[in-house]
């Protein structure tokens, strides 16, 4: 019979330690948050920043560490400190209501703004007064899946670390640069600096996304402003823009969520952007509108 595991106990100070992480307040001052479940500990596992390993430290049940142990290989060959617990452990770090049996502690990853500039994104999310962290972790996945360069969030915005947003955005959150506590202007004279076209997504918006499509304009690089889940932007938010762009309601829906708002627009400008004469065609490809 083979030798039973050593677990951590739930007493451990590192225990104590991760369970704080579910505060904002710890998240802050440690400058790290936690990664549940085997796709985000996989993507934390995979993922540099300023040459050190961003997954620190993992807790697993040794059923998930049986079950996932490529990624609990990765993270030992990053130098993450790995600790099997039991489930009751592994429940008391996790914020969800069923844990998957894999905790991650990861360092943050923002990117500073000057950098997201520097680096002349062709599609970007600003995230400007979002509440919510399930639509702020969804709204990152839909930039991550159109090929957008980069989201920022405003100082406005929920915290992207929240354990529901970096559930929401389903690794997302590794795959390209966020920028955090960005004051709206601020974001909106940068992206413009750079030649960024800034489109704010609002219902009651002037012109709908169609009509921005038929006019052509829409291949251009472009940062998205999205709002309030309940309210939308503000008119001094608006005012900022280029333009004011609603989704087309062809049906009898009185609106969209944030989320699928989002995902909309982020694909008519990917589209536009990769059709002939968007910022993404190949040379000589075709003329630009």
């Amino acid at each position: 019979m083979g030798a039973v595991p050593e677990l951590i106990s739930a007493r451990s100070s590192r225990v104590a330690a991760a369970r704080r992480l579910g505060r904002r307040n710890f998240r802050g001052k440690e400058r790290l948050f936690l990664a549940e479940g085997p796709q985000a500990v996989r993507e934390g596992a995979a993922h540099r920043s300023g040459g050190e390993a961003t997954l620190v430290e993992l807790f697993a049940t040794v059923e998930a560490a049986d079950r996932y142990a490529d990624i609990v290989g990765a993270a030992r060959d990053t130098g993450a400190r790995v600790h099997l617990a039991d489930e009751a452990v592994i429940a008391d770090i996790s914020t969800t209501v069923t844990p998957q049996g894999l905790v991650g502690v990861c360092r943050f990853l923002d990117t500073p703004f000057t950098e997201v500039l520097a680096a002349r994104p062709q599609l970007v999310a600003v995230l400007a007064h979002v509440r919510d962290p399930g639509n702020a972790g969804t709204v990152l996945r839909c930039a991550d899946a159109a090929g957008a360069e980069a989201v920022v969030l405003t100082d406005a915005s929920v915290d992207v670390y929240n354990p529901k947003a970096v559930r929401a955005s389903v690794g997302s959150l590794f795959h390209l640069p966020v920028a955090v506590g960005v004051p709206v202007e601020e974001a909106v004279r940068g992206l413009a600096g750079t030649g960024v076209r800034v489109l704010a997504a609002d219902g009651a918006g002037r012109d709908d996304l169609d009509t921005e499509l038929d006019r052509g304009t829409m291949g251009a690089p472009t940062a998205w402003i999205f709002g309030n889940e309940a309210w939308g932007l503000p008119e001094e938010t608006r005012d900022l823009a280029d333009a004011v762009v609603r989704v087309p309601l062809h049906g009898k829906a009185e609106s969209l969520n944030l989320a699928t708002a989002a995902a909309v627009c982020l694909y008519a400008s990917a589209r536009a952007q990769r059709a002939p004469g968007g910022c993404r065609t190949a040379p000589g490809a075709g003329p630009r509108s």
